[in-house]
């Protein structure tokens, strides 16, 4: 478990640089169409927060047929702001978990309605894998729209607390 909050804590400080880093663009800059995943920066934020909204769900035994309303998530500050709600929950969830957890199966049905049963520890992997993933795109389109984009490669999250 050790490995997985550390996981965890790491993909915290990425998405905190990123949010920080977006926080300097433009209204204009989050919504301009661009070609990625999503059809702009704001929609790939958006879809990070609520994948690991969605994930906390199937590990506590429900299973969202659809993301979480964004309505009013019109700011890189709302977007923040729910983050770190959700960053509480899972810091919760995380904590009750023991050593035996990360092997226990969980089911769970996916966005089109598919079971599946994997173990935890997998699925909680997955989800940082997925975030770096998306925060790769935000580096792309960052540096498209003439930004830099902060640097969040694991290793440097392992010196920054070391």
């Amino acid at each position: 478990m050790d490995e997985i909050r550390r996981l965890y804590a790491f993909n915290r400080w990425a998405n905190l640089r990123f949010l920080d880093a977006l926080g300097a663009l433009s209204d204009e800059e989050l919504g301009r169409e661009m070609h990625s995943s999503f059809p702009n920066v704001a929609a790939t934020l958006v879809h990070l927060l609520g994948a690991e909204w969605i994930w906390l769900e199937r590990w506590l035994g429900r299973s969202p047929g659809t993301f979480p309303d964004a309505t009013e998530l019109t700011s890189v500050q709302a977007v923040r702001e729910r983050w770190d709600a959700l960053w509480a929950d899972q810091q919760a969830f995380l904590g009750s978990l023991g050593a035996a957890d990360v092997s226990r199966p969980v089911t769970y049905r996916n966005m089109a309605g598919i079971e599946y049963t994997q173990p935890l520890g997998d699925l909680l992997r997955h989800v940082v894998n997925h975030a770096t993933y998306h925060r790769g795109q935000l580096t792309t389109l960052l540096r498209q729209l003439g930004h830099a984009a902060p640097a969040t490669d694991l290793v440097l999250f392992y010196r920054d607390v070391a």
